[in-house]
């Protein structure tokens, strides 16, 4: 039987994450919120899968986040796409200049993503936007794989507390001596000859956005920063 350490291209990798069955209250909620619907999108037939990563392969930051939205990338099968969690984080980068355009509607919308590749350490949406300790740990061998095979990374931001929490993880496996870094907005780690720099910012959900816990300036402040670290 194939494994993920057996793999060497993206396209086998996500052929077999998208069919990934794994933790079975995952499969359950996603696929009911797939055909129960949310009634403003009842013409669309929902992605209802695990959701791959989507950008550039050969970027030079990595963005994780927490998990797909249940009527936003559990529906159109595109992280950060179709909800307002993305709709604030691809006007953010477009003013940054890492996307083509400021918005993320499907799959097919022509978004283009520059320099950044985005994925997140649950790839299922889960119930009530909290996966649990066991289905992260089902999910880590994806992150592991992207973090491997992208070669060119400088940098991973992290967004929420419990992505960072994944990536801090991640880097310890990895052979990367313990790192401590509490979570904060805007909490910072520099780079060593060993791993990328690593950047936390709070998570762009809509519980955040809209009660100004995390503002526009604050989420720009984050990618011109991450400009700064890229040297431009």
């Amino acid at each position: 039987m194939m494994t993920l350490t057996d793999i060497v291209d993206w396209e086998t990798f996500e052929r077999v994450l998208v069919q990934c069955r794994r933790c079975e209250r995952l499969v359950a909620w996603r696929e009911r919120v797939a055909q129960e619907k949310r009634k403003s999108y009842r013409d669309w037939d929902y992605w209802g899968r695990p959701v791959p990563g989507f950008g550039d392969r050969n970027a030079r930051v990595w963005i994780v986040g927490l998990a797909p939205g249940a009527h936003g990338a559990n529906r159109t099968g595109r992280m950060f796409t179709g909800d307002s969690s993305g709709d604030f984080l691809y006007s953010a980068l477009y003013r940054a200049g890492f996307t083509n355009q400021p918005i993320a509607r499907h799959r097919d919308d022509g978004l283009i993503l520059r320099e950044v590749y985005v994925s997140a350490v649950c790839r299922c949406a889960p119930p009530q936007n909290r996966p649990t300790h066991e289905e992260l740990i089902n999910c880590f061998p994806f992150l592991v794989w992207e973090f491997r095979h992208l070669a060119h990374l400088e940098g991973i931001v992290a967004l929420g507390h419990i992505a960072l929490k994944g990536v801090l993880q991640l880097l310890r496996i990895s052979g990367c001596p313990e790192i401590a870094l509490p979570f904060e907005h805007g909490a910072f780690l520099p780079p060593d000859q060993k791993r990328p720099w690593i950047l936390a910012s709070y998570h762009p959900s809509r519980q955040n956005t809209q009660t100004g816990r995390l503002t526009v300036e604050m989420f720009d402040a984050i990618w011109q920063r991450v400009r700064g670290l890229l040297g431009e």
